[in-house]
């Protein structure tokens, strides 16, 4: 007797269905020691599309890149929303590197938080850093805040001669407090006329030892222009979601422990992917019978 072969269309709506199930995109909720949440991302699709050109997260170290280079970041304080990054070339206490200073991108959802310092070093004593005002192509003006005769520079005097080289009267130390760098969110150490720049935000309750203090930029950021804390991203988290976006269109999409994006949250998937399992299972066991039923 001759059978039919009717596990042919069961085995194409098989291997239809079973590619659904994965997904290429996971979201990492970690990269390397640093805990990932919203707004921040692994990668595209993931966290706020408005960060993602500027935080990459490659080999598990998470990057803060603007125009004047890429910055490690150390931390995330998610309550504050405080990001904190370190620059490589950027002179401390312990040593002096020469720099070309720091800036960000007008376009990135950052700013400089207030706990932020910034001081510039062997500048010369004809630095446009040292006047009160400066004025920019667009007509305004700006107080640069940036001055001498702190209790910054005095301290940091005390570093050890070959760590930052300050030498008065040929050069001095400037600080701005709090950190205005103008329109433009630029340091340019060149036009400054200053060889390197420190950074720090926190003094560690040791303001008259430079050795222990906190060195780096802390930049604030924001959800929005209101600060709100999307309720959908909200609803996502709740149900262990890690909340992501369309690459095509920006849209919102809820990226599920299991891989598959939703619009809305992951509660439903659960139950979905036990019963997309159970259908599977049955039919592997409609194919395996028909198959053995032909060979037979």
């Amino acid at each position: 007797m001759k059978f039919s072969f009717p596990s042919l269309p069961l085995l194409t709506i098989f291997l239809f269905l079973l590619p659904s199930s994965i997904q290429s995109q996971m979201c990492l909720r970690n990269c390397g020691k640093e805990t990932l949440k919203y707004p921040f991302g692994s990668g595209p699709g993931c966290g706020d599309p408005r960060f993602q050109p500027h935080i990459t997260c490659n080999q598990q170290k998470l990057t803060f890149t603007t125009h004047t280079g890429s910055y490690p970041i150390t931390s995330i304080d998610y309550s504050n929303q405080v990001m904190y990054i370190s620059d490589p070339t950027m002179s401390t206490c312990s040593c002096t590197l020469p720099s070309k200073g720091f800036g960000l991108d007008w376009n990135a959802p950052f700013s400089f938080d207030d706990s932020t310092i910034f001081a510039l070093v062997d500048c010369s004593m004809n630095s446009s850093s040292i006047c009160k005002t400066r004025s920019y192509d667009d007509g305004s003006n700006s107080k640069l805040q940036c001055d001498q005769n702190t209790q910054i520079c005095d301290v940091m005097y005390s570093c050890r001669p070959s760590s930052i080289n300050i030498n008065l009267p040929i050069s001095t130390c400037c600080v701005y407090t709090p950190v205005n760098l103008g329109p433009s969110f630029d340091m340019d150490l060149d036009k400054l006329q200053c060889s390197s720049y420190t950074g720090f935000y926190n003094y560690n309750d040791q303001q008259v030892d430079p050795q222990k203090w906190n060195y780096g930029i802390a930049l604030k950021y924001k959800f929005s222009v209101t600060n709100d804390y999307p309720s959908s991203c909200d609803a996502c988290e709740k149900s262990y979601g890690f909340c992501g976006y369309s690459e095509v269109y920006n849209s919102f999409l809820c990226n599920c422990p299991n891989g598959i994006n939703t619009t809305t949250d992951c509660f439903f998937t659960s139950s979905y992917n036990h019963g997309f399992r159970n259908g599977v299972a049955w039919l592997i066991n409609v194919v395996a019978w028909s198959l053995v039923r032909l060979i037979l």
